[in-house]
């Protein structure tokens, strides 16, 4: 005669533990409510511009940059991370950092142009779309120090930095202004390119995530803001001028040197990453 009667065990005891510990589901409105949050700044940044209001379309731009840097870090401090909100993260920068930036910069300088304002616009949304792809498919094997080309939301915090720029000194009616035009198109082409190129842009990632810092890091973080509160507009587009020539530069150095100048970490043989790899 056998006893059918089922005793808890180790592995229920696993197991109930498991569940116990699994976040609420609750937890995952959070940083897809960020998420969400710089997908409408992008969308106000549209807006803005087709109402003429460039400076605060900018605004826009950066705030959703500063969003979208929150909540993959939010999502990880919660334990909410989710392929949901990875692909969420990517259709929202597409909009903020690829469609936006172009659509402002088009309706503000290169539309007098005609067919020939077209094309940095669209360089710039397919380099966006195209950096956002490669960053998707090669997360697992790029050296995580540096990103493989210029990282979006940087491309469009110098092509909205440099709109931001004139506007407060006062430039007005832009595609009246030839030479102005021109930088205009040059400005976006270079940032769209860039994105798609094999220049290592650091990414700062070390840094932030390190549990604890030295002292003189909180000191220059302070001194940083002080000097971007003076001249927001100056300050912030000559930083990303700075790092959107950097990787070029450590590229250079890199050749120079005779180190290897990939920021892929772990090569492949896959057919479909040929041309991906330098």
């Amino acid at each position: 005669m056998t006893d059918d009667t089922q005793v808890p065990g180790d592995d229920d005891v696993e197991v109930d533990a498991v569940v116990a510990r699994r976040p609420r589901r609750g937890l995952y409105v959070l940083p897809n409510a960020i998420t969400l949050a710089a997908l409408f700044s992008g969308f106000y940044g549209v807006v803005m511009a087709i109402n003429g209001r460039f400076e605060a379309a900018a605004i826009a731009i950066f705030c959703a940059a500063v969003l979208d840097a929150m909540d993959g870090r939010v999502a990880r401090m919660t334990r909410t991370q989710s392929a949901f909100g990875e692909q969420m993260d990517s259709l929202s920068d597409m909009v903020s950092f690829g469609a936006a930036p172009a659509l402002i910069v088009y309706v503000w300088a290169l539309k007098d142009l005609g067919k020939l304002g077209w094309i940095p616009a669209f360089v710039y949304v397919a380099g966006a779309a195209l950096r956002l792809a490669r960053f998707n498919v090669n997360i697992g094997v790029v050296d995580r120090r540096f990103f493989q080309g210029l990282p979006s939301p940087a491309a469009a915090a110098l092509v909205v930095g440099m709109v931001w720029v004139f506007d407060d000194a006062g430039f007005r009616d832009v595609y009246s202004i030839s030479w102005l035009e021109w930088t205009a198109f040059a400005v976006t082409l270079y940032a769209g390119l860039s994105m798609v190129t094999n220049a290592p842009f650091y990414s700062f990632k070390t840094i932030g995530g390190r549990r604890t810092v030295p002292f003189v890091v909180l000191v220059a973080v302070m001194l940083a803001i002080a000097l971007i509160a003076l001249d927001p507009p100056r300050v912030l587009f000559g930083v990303f001028v700075l790092y959107g020539l950097s990787g070029y530069a450590v590229f250079a150095w890199r050749r120079f040197k005779g180190q290897p100048a990939s920021v892929i970490s772990t090569s492949t043989d896959d057919p479909d990453e040929k041309g991906l790899h330098p």
